[in-house]
């Protein structure tokens, strides 16, 4: 196997993190031999665990098991490493706290050689309490998090425009991205995710990509599902870089170009117009604007650039106010601001918030805000604005922590 020697490497590697662990673990075990018993067996159970999981995946065929055991269990194990790790850190702080306290009493006449001489500087329990709450913490909210994957909020922004045509002055738009149905595993969690956008009442609905996680089949049991959004101006969609299967083994190009295809169909079928590089001119009591929808395109080298904003906006140039679906938010200061100034509002989706982080009211953080500048919420230059979904559904890890699956309302005002 390929891999082999990484996964070798990575089963050491997991058996020294774990003694390193316990050496925090023996500190602040209860003092009672039959509770301590129960700790330390508990410890040594979920490490020997992981290790055997991280050893049987590859050999067992893992991609062939249920999607929803494959989640949980590269979670749950993937938790418990980054976990020891980040209690690691504090294990590590005390460590080096020791050793220094060490090479002072070395000298003559410290009041701590004594203590050296007697047996050493001990294990500050203090530390090793907080290192395993530290780990201990992370882990449990990541455990937390499997609860909120369908835990769909609506979020509502006025958008003001001085250029907006006055027949659209209250147009309420919902937005949406990031479906993911290859990740769901509770239709009826997603069906009330439905109810609540049309509960909205929106005038117009759009979708930012990234329908699938790879394959077209992944809609079969949700096709009729999504095709139950209708809004008067329609609902519009567009692809993410999810939706071209980039990320799996075809048996040839010629499987591949048809699973695209087959995606492609799933839009209409649905009542979906999915904008490929193009613009459509939407009408109001006789007032018109533009919506135009490219292809996925990032300015991140990992990720693909097949938009084509030269073959979308073209003939656009008429109408006072634009809207552009552009799945990857990068692509906003990349090119948008750069080239097209009279884009009013972009919308983009990608990149989840990362289904982890915090906000709260006046502060947001999450780790992916160092990966993508713009990464959740309403962004604005000047006139234009950029408007980022925290997506509709999960990839990867089955939940959310702090960034909650996202419904939003704009109206434009």
């Amino acid at each position: 196997m390929r891999n082999a020697g990484f996964i070798w490497f990575l089963i050491g590697f997991m058996i020294l993190l774990d003694i390193y662990v316990y050496q925090a673990i023996r500190v602040v075990a209860p003092s009672s031999p039959r509770m301590r018993l129960i700790v330390i067996s508990v410890y040594w159970f979920l490490s020997v665990v992981s290790v055997a999981m991280i050893f049987i995946m590859p050999y067992s065929n893992a991609a062939t098991w249920p999607k929803w055991i494959r989640n949980y269990v590269f979670v749950i194990v993937i938790g418990l490493i980054v976990s020891k790790l980040l209690a690691s850190l504090f294990i590590a702080v005390d460590d080096i706290r020791r050793a220094g306290a060490w090479v002072i009493s070395r000298f003559p006449g410290n009041t701590t050689a004594a203590t050296a001489r007697s047996g050493g500087i001990t294990r500050s329990a203090f530390l090793s309490w907080l290192s395993l709450a530290a780990g201990g913490g992370l882990f449990g909210t990541l455990l937390y998090g499997f609860n909120n994957k369908y835990r769909y909020q609506v979020n509502k922004l006025q958008l003001a425009f001085e250029n907006l045509p006055s027949a659209f002055k209250g147009l309420k738009i919902v937005h949406i991205s990031d479906i993911h149905s290859g990740s769901f595993t509770d239709r009826k969690a997603v069906e009330k995710g439905i109810e609540k956008i049309m509960q909205q009442q929106p005038d117009l609905i759009l979708f930012t990509g990234d329908l699938v996680n790879d394959r077209a089949t992944e809609m079969e049991e949700y096709k009729e599902v999504f095709s139950r959004l209708k809004a008067p101006m329609g609902v519009y969609s567009t692809l993410g870089n999810h939706d071209y299967g980039d990320y799996v083994h075809w048996d040839s190009a010629v499987v591949k170009a048809a699973n695209l295809e087959s995606l492609k169909s799933v839009h209409g079928a649905m009542g979906w117009r999915l904008l490929m590089n193009e613009h459509v001119v939407l009408e109001k009591d006789g007032q018109q604007i533009a919506l135009l929808g490219i292809e996925n395109w990032s300015a991140r080298g990992n990720f693909p650039k097949y938009g084509k904003m030269h073959e979308a906006h073209p003939g656009t140039e008429q109408y006072a106010f634009k809207i552009l679906m552009s799945h990857d938010p990068s692509h906003w200061e990349a090119e948008v601001l750069d080239k097209y100034k009279d884009v009013d509002l972009m919308l983009a989706g990608h990149t989840h918030g990362m289904q982890f982080g915090l906000e709260v009211p006046g502060f947001k953080w999450s780790p992916v805000q160092y990966m993508y500048k713009q990464w959740a919420g309403l962004y604005e230059a000047d006139k234009q604005k950029l408007y980022v979904n925290r997506g509709f559904g999960f990839i990867g890890y089955p939940g959310r922590v702090g960034i909650l699956p996202e419904i939003t309302l704009l109206e434009l005002v």
